[in-house]
């Protein structure tokens, strides 16, 4: 490809990205027109290899939350779309960490969808794309982890992968955490109610990081890599594509996450 074309390329995987984003805080009917807007533009990105994992990712990502605009076979069709997405990204780069967790919770949220029991295989495939981030990155979806593992009422399991993922930073805030619908099985046990209160004891602890000095007129202060696991707000759960890499016009790379 001529550096003319990779340039195209980007530019027009940049702009999917963005329209993505637009996508996911517009409502039904217009967020509709975007998401297939979209689509195509991966499309025509996919054509050529350079940035074709990077294009899948994001491709999938768009699938996955326009999915959850969507009920019953509709939402369903999505869902599978996003999973087929996230594989491809993962056959031509195994270590694409993004594709990983997001293939679970498609996996989970398909899932839901078809009313299916935890034991069923769709939650085995989400174990499956879940430890293969966890091979990637080692905790990075140990809280997924946790909550397929609450679901099927293993205990034992859970407690486990949710010590994993405090330990390696990737666990939830407590009020996420405690909101959340796929750990309400375990939520009135005693080690869960005294682990959580041992993580927000923990979090009251720490002292509060000290104000950084004011800059002079004109000074700028140095921009810091955001360090997060899909994607985009609380780490587990779900990763967030980085979006803010569509306003830069820079050579592609194939992911946001380290690998």
């Amino acid at each position: 490809m001529s550096l003319f074309g990779a340039f195209a390329k980007r530019a027009k995987l940049n702009s999917a990205i963005k329209q993505t984003a637009e996508a996911r805080k517009s409502e039904a009917g217009k967020a509709d027109q975007l998401f297939k807007r979209v689509y195509q533009g991966y499309a025509e990105v996919v054509s050529d290899h350079p940035m074709l994992a990077e294009a899948l990712y994001n491709w999938g990502f768009a699938l996955l939350h326009h999915a959850k605009l969507k009920s019953g076979e509709e939402a369903a069709a999505l869902y599978q779309e996003a999973i087929s997405k996230f594989a491809f990204c993962l056959t031509l780069e195994p270590y694409y960490l993004g594709a990983a967790i997001d293939g679970g919770v498609a996996y989970m949220d398909l899932a839901r969808v078809k009313g299916v029991k935890p034991e069923d295989h769709l939650y085995d495939m989400a174990e499956e794309q879940f430890e293969k981030a966890n091979a990637i990155q080692a905790g990075s979806a140990s809280y997924n982890l946790a909550c397929i593992y609450a679901l099927r009422g293993d205990e034992t399991a859970c407690l486990n992968a949710l010590e994993d993922s405090r330990d390696r930073g990737s666990l939830p805030s407590v009020d996420d955490v405690m909101n959340d619908p796929d750990i309400a099985a375990v939520r009135e046990q005693g080690w869960f109610v005294e682990f959580m209160e041992a993580v927000r004891a923990k979090k009251e602890a720490v002292p509060e990081e000290p104000v950084a000095p004011e800059t002079k007129a004109g000074e700028e202060l140095p921009v810091e890599e955001e360090v997060r696991m899909e994607g985009h707000e609380p780490l587990a759960k779900e990763e967030t594509p980085a979006e803010e890499e569509a306003s830069k016009e820079e050579s592609p790379s194939t992911d946001e996450e380290a690998k």
